[in-house]
């Protein structure tokens, strides 16, 4: 089994491996199709994103579809060359939040790419109930997307969008452009994209913001406030969380609305205009990756491909990992969503 395996700051190395016998419960899986997330670049660029360093070496990778191999003891349901996406997320069902129905906060959370090894990897077990059938219509590729849409809906389950209302979105990437996605099908009425670089302003107007704002030419704040009539945006989502973005946000929300911050800082300590919030009295809600939305992100991805195919731009094989992760951290070519190839 082969598998990459992130040694050091911006190195892979790609290493062989062996897999057991899936066990009871279990499902030995081959994973096809992995997409690099926003919190992999982190961990290759930075070594580690926000106040959790990376213990190397660490095999990332936490976005994946594949096809069944064999069972173990006691599953049923699934047979080998079922199409299915893989959650990362290894809850205990024991502690109050898995009990109470918030299973991102699980006490005793496995996450792998975090905690255990991730799925740059030819092979895998997991718990049957970690598969989920893929529409007929998605190809492996797209639906790696699965995984980052679910922590968009998690943040519009956070907090709604109303029939009509107007949305922020600061940060182009896949997160921002899935949330700009689900924004317009959910009846957003406007969507504003602030985002610096070129290639992702153009991916953000295709998925359907109303306008893409470059803020190294103009001050995306005052432009919202422009086009409200000084009045600002219904909800901001924070999906970039650089430079002053989180500020900006406050800035760029009308009186009495709400902010998102899905992004993570890089920073151990992020400065934020309190007094700012405190005066149009603001809800700002924070997003812990996503909490069972899989099932329904499957379902938005079958019923409008024609909607989120634009955002996967770039396949590569599993061997040019580490040259497809420098043109990642460069944003070069274009790239949307980078999906990693293991076919």
């Amino acid at each position: 089994m082969r598998a990459a395996e992130l040694v050091a700051v911006r190195r892979f190395r790609i290493v062989e491996g062996a897999v057991g016998e899936p066990g009871p419960g279990q499902v030995q899986v081959r994973v096809r199709m992995v997409g690099a997330c926003g919190s992999d670049l982190h961990n290759f660029a930075e070594g580690g994103i926000g106040d959790q360093p990376v213990r190397f070496p660490m095999v990332l990778g936490h976005e994946p579809a594949g096809t069944v191999l064999k069972t173990g003891p006691g599953v049923t349901g699934w047979s080998a060359g079922d199409r299915a996406a893989l959650e990362a997320s290894l809850f205990c069902h024991r502690c109050e939040f898995c009990r109470s129905g918030r299973h991102n906060l699980c006490l005793n959370l496995r996450f792998l790419s975090t905690d255990e090894p991730g799925f740059f990897r030819e092979l895998v077990n997991l718990p049957a109930e970690n598969l989920l059938p893929l529409p007929a219509n998605l190809s492996l590729s797209d639906a790696t997307l699965f995984e980052p849409l679910s922590i968009a809906l998690h943040s519009l389950k956070q907090a709604p969008i109303q029939q009509g209302e107007s949305a922020v979105v600061f940060g182009a990437g896949p997160i921002g452009l899935l949330t700009i996605a689900a924004l317009k099908l959910l009846g957003a009425s406007r969507v504003w994209a602030v985002e610096p670089v070129a290639a992702r302003r153009d991916l953000a107007a295709r998925v359907g913001a109303d306008a893409a704002l470059d803020p190294a030419v103009a001050d995306p704040v005052r432009q919202v406030l422009a086009d409200t009539g000084d009045r600002g945006a219904d909800m901001v989502f924070d999906c970039a969380t650089k430079g002053d973005s989180i500020n900006q946000s406050l800035r760029a929300a009308r009186n009495a609305g709400r902010v998102v911050l899905t992004g993570i800082p890089s920073e151990l300590l992020t400065p934020m205009e309190f007094h700012v919030m405190r005066r149009k009295e603001l809800t700002l809600f924070n997003v812990r990756r996503s909490n069972r939305e899989c099932h329904e992100a499957l379902a938005m991805l079958g019923e409008h491909p024609g909607r989120f195919l634009p955002i996967v731009t770039h396949v590569r094989p599993l061997d040019q990992i580490q040259p497809a992760f420098c043109m990642l951290e460069q944003y070069a070519d274009g790239v949307g969503k980078l999906v990693i190839d293991l076919s």
